[in-house]
């Protein structure tokens, strides 16, 4: 399946280095090599172009600055796990990118693991690939494409499988490898047994305004602690906050402002149908943002939107600082929520309300909300 970055990036190693991060087993090494004229890595031995840190020869080489020859592109894998890893990519690229392009991958924030050295600035295009949306599996975005996406998440292993039994031991080496190799070597964490406890208590934590103080409590460790951890998550592309939208319209409102939302990148680990359907919707969205960010150059954001009272629109998009759209996400209900209207009365800075679902209703209540399939929503607003 050809991926949705492959183009852009095709066209941005004409004249830069580009780094692709991303969660691990996403396919950012299958998207590279298939960049390099290699479809798979499964259908023979990997291209001499291709060195991954994690091989004790190519670390060695790597540490050496030996490269192969006569390469027209050259693909460094988790080289953000070398401690000066932007030094010597920065040294390769000044000395060959006349004549040879560089991909760079890591499954964990380019951009956070930096370790220090010269800068990279200007040399290389940033793109975080997202596991399969649901544009991405079905142009025409049908909703039985919609199921499969929501019962085996968007990674491809499992999806591509469609076996429940094999995705559930994907999901457990998975997380063991992210822990106990990626986190290990990349953070000093002693209590990882109570890590691996605050990981597992998250699924149940999606959709509601995450407590810190109710995680310290429940693992009893400092707040400092779990909020360090958090970012971790985050970091290592386990995870990703979602922060309250704010301006000077919500002030009259009292919405909330600190407490964040946590989604997780593989939503197939939440066993709630509800939970699990807004966990989908945030990552489809946050991969439009992600896109529009790394490809068109805009600032993107993506927020909700919940008063004190409790009334909540799950998402708001912003481009630049401003709302493009609003999102509340209703499972089977199809019809209107009132905490859409009561927003929308209050709010005229945001323009469209959409309130999406997984069944067949489509109907405007305004010229500002509209009720319709999430299927409709991902085809007319081309999500990626």
């Amino acid at each position: 399946m050809k991926r949705y970055l492959q183009k852009y990036i095709r066209d941005d190693l004409k004249s830069k280095m580009v780094f692709i991060g991303g969660p691990r087993q996403v396919g950012k090494t299958t998207l590279a090599l298939s960049l390099s004229g290699v479809d798979t890595p499964l259908k023979g031995s990997l291209p001499s172009s291709y060195i991954n840190w994690d091989l004790a020869a190519d670390k060695e080489n790597i540490v050496k600055g030996i490269l192969p020859g006569n390469e027209e592109l050259i693909i460094l894998d988790e080289i953000h796990k070398y401690t000066h890893w932007r030094n010597l990519v920065k040294g390769l690229y000044d000395k060959y990118h006349s004549r040879t392009s560089f991909i760079i991958t890591g499954s964990a924030r380019l951009d956070y693991y930096s370790r220090g050295g010269d800068s990279l600035h200007g040399r290389y295009h940033y793109y975080r690939l997202h596991p399969f949306s649901l544009s991405e599996i079905d142009s025409d975005c049908h909703p039985d494409a919609l199921s499969d996406l929501l019962e085996y998440g968007g990674f491809p292993e499992p999806f591509l499988a469609m076996d429940k039994r094999k995705m559930r031991r994907w999901q457990r080496e998975r997380l063991h490898r992210v822990i106990h190799e990626d986190l290990r070597g990349l953070e000093h964490i002693n209590e990882i047994s109570l890590l691996e406890v605050m990981i597992d208590s998250l699924p149940k934590r999606i959709g509601s305004p995450l407590s810190l103080n109710s995680l310290r409590e429940d693992l009893q460790v400092s707040h400092e602690t779990v909020r360090r951890w958090m970012n971790i998550l985050e970091n290592m592309y386990l995870g990703y906050f979602v922060a309250p939208y704010t301006s000077k319209g919500t002030e009259k409102i009292r919405v909330v402002k600190k407490e964040k939302k946590f989604y997780l990148w593989d939503w197939s680990v939440c066993l709630d149908n509800v939970v699990r359907f807004e966990n989908l919707v945030a990552s489809n969205l946050l991969k439009f943002c992600h896109f529009k960010e790394d490809w068109e150059g805009y600032k993107m954001d993506l927020r909700y939107l919940r008063n004190r009272a409790g009334k909540e629109i799950d998402f708001v998009v912003l481009q630049d600082g401003r709302p493009l759209f609003a999102v509340e996400c209703k499972w089977r209900k199809t019809i209107l929520d009132p905490s859409v209207k009561y927003f929308e009365s209050r709010l005229p800075e945001i323009h469209l309300f959409f309130q999406v679902h997984t069944g067949k209703a489509d109907y405007l209540t305004d010229k500002k909300i509209r009720v319709l399939p999430f299927t409709t929503l991902c085809r007319e607003l081309s999500l990626p």
